[in-house]
């Protein structure tokens, strides 16, 4: 079952997973499917996140929505806000 939205601009799509589907093959499923939404966001000049920020499920696809460039400065207002790393470490930047 997939559900969600479109009418603030922004992609929210959930998927449930069907009793008969393993974990397993449920994750890899929904990778191929966020995979092809995130390709179609960055090919659009969308983002992957909202006002809901990336979160641990989309980290790996930030650079789909942000420039090389952007994520260093993120990293770097990271380091100087939190130069130790001990807040949210090993989140969204390490």
């Amino acid at each position: 079952v997939w559900f969600g939205h479109i009418g603030d601009g922004n992609v929210h799509l959930n998927i449930l997973k069907p009793d008969a589907l393993s974990i397993a093959e449920f994750q890899r499923r929904c990778g191929e499917v966020s995979r092809w939404v995130f390709e179609i966001v960055e090919r659009h000049g969308g983002s992957v996140s909202a006002e809901h920020g990336v979160g641990l499920l989309k980290k790996d696809y930030l650079q789909y929505s942000r420039s090389s460039a952007e994520i260093a400065i993120m990293r770097q207002i990271k380091q100087a806000f939190d130069p130790l790393g001990i807040m949210n470490p090993g989140k969204i930047f390490d």
